[in-house]
């Protein structure tokens, strides 16, 4: 990964590995906020000549360091500053919507030196969309530079009539500031001595004041957040390193992707380009995490909820009911340049909100969310019927509408994601095979809460039109020759034939046959399906089939999670053991323990090769393992029936898994699984759920009250 990015809330600071903001970098360096870069060049110098970088850190991202030393400085044969004298350590982080940079400078050399230290930065307030080469359009001036004792401030006047600022202000005084941007700061140091700059820079709107604090009291407040967080997270310990590993970055990541738009806590889809709520990212990422910390889907649930379309907008692809896709806040946004305010063009989304708050539910009992969501609920299952249907032929499809809007509004949204197996691409409306399982496991949960609340005509009309869904989607999506169903129905209704991970995710909806479902898991971890690194999300040798794509043939790790999911709520453990194996495998190939947005698919006996623009963190990368553990483990609540499935099978490589603070209903749960004399013992240490715990044996099914 040749960049660090560090983010808090909705601030993140994207620099390349010397800490630095390079003018034309290829990821679009910068400090970002509601989609506008506030920095756009900063860097550091010792005597005005770039330091020359040791190492530096970026295990945490939420906070980043980088050591850096001077070049040899001789000058007419007079030595300036001996090579190696003055150590540079550079320590960030975010708080509260401050950048802090603390410049430390500790002096090496035998004698005393003295040597300037100087600060260069710009503020462009780009739009994210012009940053990154999307799109251009009317936009707004700078206004000049403001100078002030230890503070220089940087504005801009945008064409939404927002007034932007960059403040900066810094903890010593200067030898020189100038409007450009540039800080010099003078140091005589001993040998030994340490003394250190803090820079603190912020970002505001229409003259809002930043609340500056000092460094130790932002970083102690940092602290506490994220111990606050690890405290009322469920806990894994286990024998097999890479997992613990996997795991606890994970529940790290989803940390830092955490923002709060004022309605509770839930994941933005990933850094460095969509630290913003997308609708089918933020939901899956947060039913990822159940097992661990169900309250975020709450906090998910309320934003969605907050954003559901209310009318017909075809310029956002917008209809009443619909759950968004994206939500920017640029400056390009908030003129109407592009449509994302927020945008609407996903299918899935809307059924997704049923799912997530469904399982939520199961996972927490809190039917109130429900009662608090029910119209909610209602204009969702309207928009499915009325707009996702687009010709009562009981299947959901899309078709865009925006002209800057996206084509393919399934999760693999390229332009090829969608290709018939002679190579031609499907014509829209388009009925993915997915969002069929996803709308018939939405009716089937809401069914179950709305006779949880006593409306038992809406829950039977619910369960009925699901099981219609069931039927039209076995005639239409099965394709006999091929054992498998089609990725999807194109304009004609005719299948997409092509081998693709799509119809894996139905597994989880409890949709298909026995036999059919096997069918499924069969294919997707055949030699065709999978890589050995995890299962591509395109055949080998399909007509569109290229592991160097997007999404027709590489390895997405929430794919697999949302197959997982699946394969172990219907017990097809041999297989999903193979998947977890190969997301395992491939992990070792990427820095900081961490799986990555994707990576492309070519078979295992070569090293995982990375796709070039991946984000990394990305929300439900970070939720892929916490999915593996809960897989591994055939964990499974249901507050409404008042039972904990348990079907446990642990990989040939590990021999003990604990969980413990597992939160489901009003209690937790504390599990140990260790293989003993090569069986499986479970051991539960707590049960304070209230639910019975339904334990099936491998070898016969089994139920045990706790």
């Amino acid at each position: 990964m040749n960049y660090r990015v560090i983010k808090e809330n909705d601030l993140f600071l994207l620099t390349d590995e010397k800490g630095n903001i390079p003018k034309g970098h290829e990821y679009g360096a910068g400090l970002y906020t509601k989609d506008t870069r506030y920095l756009s060049k900063f860097d550091v110098r010792i005597n005005q000549q770039e330091p020359v970088l040791l190492t530096s850190n970026s295990d945490d991202a939420y906070r980043s360091s980088f050591i850096l030393t001077n070049p040899h400085m001789e000058e007419d044969g007079e030595l300036i500053l001996w090579r190696e004298s003055v150590e540079l350590k550079r320590e960030r982080f975010i708080y509260d919507g401050v950048c802090y940079e603390e410049l430390i400078v500790t002096n090496y050399y035998p004698k005393p030196v003295s040597f300037d230290l100087s600060v260069h930065m710009e503020a462009d307030f780009q739009d994210m969309f012009i940053v990154r080469g999307f799109q251009h359009g009317e936009i707004g001036n700078k206004t000049g530079v403001k100078q002030g004792e230890n503070e220089l401030r940087f504005m801009y006047e945008g064409a939404d009539q927002i007034s932007r600022q960059t403040v900066i202000q810094w903890s010593k005084q200067a030898k020189e500031v100038t409007d450009l941007g540039d800080l010099t700061f003078g140091f005589e140091l001993a040998h030994g001595q340490r003394e250190s700059i803090v820079l603190a820079i912020a970002p505001i709107e229409n003259n809002e004041e930043p609340v500056i604090l000092p460094v130790d009291e932002a970083s102690r407040k940092l602290k506490e957040s994220h111990a606050k967080w690890d405290n009322n997270i469920a806990k894994l310990q286990t024998d097999h390193l890479p997992l613990q590993r996997l795991v606890d970055r994970g529940v790290s990541d989803m940390r830092v992707l955490l923002t709060d738009l004022g309605y509770g806590s839930f994941p933005v889809a990933g850094l460095p380009w969509f630290a913003v709520p997308f609708g089918r990212d933020s939901l899956i990422a947060a039913l990822q995490l159940l097992p661990f910390q169900p309250e975020v889907a709450k906090g998910t649930l309320r934003t969605m909820a907050a954003f559901q379309g209310t009318k017909l907008d075809p310029w956002r692809d917008e209809q009443p009911g619909k759950i968004m896709h994206e939500l920017r806040k640029g400056e390009l946004a908030n003129t109407n340049q592009v449509p994302f305010t927020p945008y609407y063009g996903t299918i899935d989304a809307t059924p997704l909100f049923l799912i997530l708050l469904s399982e939520y539910i199961k996972w927490t009992g809190d039917v109130e969310l429900f009662n608090e969501l029910t119209e909610n609920v209602e204009n969702a299952l309207m928009w499915i019927d009325e707009y996702g249907d687009r010709d009562g032929d009981l299947f959901v499809e899309y078709h865009q509408e925006s002209s800057k809007g996206i084509a393919n509004q399934g999760w693999k949204d390229s332009a090829d994601s969608v290709v018939h197996r002679n190579g031609d691409y499907a014509k829209t409306p388009i009925a993915l095979a997915e969002v069929q399982g996803y709308v018939y496991q939405a009716k089937q949960g809401m069914a179950e809460l709305f006779e949880a609340v006593g409306n038992i005509e809406k829950s039977k009309q619910l369960v009925n039109e699901s099981n219609q869904l069931k039927e039209a989607f076995e005639a239409a999506f099965w394709m006999e020759d091929q054992q498998f169903y089609a990725i999807a129905l194109d304009q004609d209704k005719k299948p997409v034939g092509t081998l693709t991970t799509n119809p894996g995710h139905v597994l989880f909806a409890g949709m298909l046959s026995e036999g059919r479902a096997q069918a499924v898991s069969n294919m997707l971890v055949s030699d065709k399906m999978f890589s050995g690194y995890g299962i591509r999300t395109m055949g080998e040798g399909e007509a569109g089939y290229n592991p160097m794509s997007y999404h027709d043939g590489s390895v997405w790790p929430h794919d697999n999670s949302m197959i997982l999911l699946g394969m172990g709520k219907l017990g097809h453990h041999t297989q999903a053991n193979a998947v977890i194996d190969g997301l395992i495998k491939a992990a070792q190939y990427f820095d900081n323990d961490r799986l990555p947005e994707l990576f492309c698919g070519y078979s295992d006996g070569k090293p995982v090769i990375p796709y070039p623009v991946a984000c990394s963190p990305q929300a439900w990368a970070a939720g892929t393992p916490l999915v593996m553990v809960q897989t591994m483990l055939g964990l499974y609540p249901d507050t409404l029936k008042k039972t904990i499935a348990l079907n446990p099978v642990l990989p040939e490589s590990m021999n003990e898994l604990v969980l413990r603070n597992v939160t489901i209903a009003s209690g937790q749960l504390d599990l140990i699984v260790r293989r003993e004399d090569h069986e499986l013992k479970v051991t539960v240490e707590k049960n304070t759920t209230g639910l019975d715990l339904q334990l099936v044996d491998q070898k016969k099914s089994k139920s045990s009250r706790n």
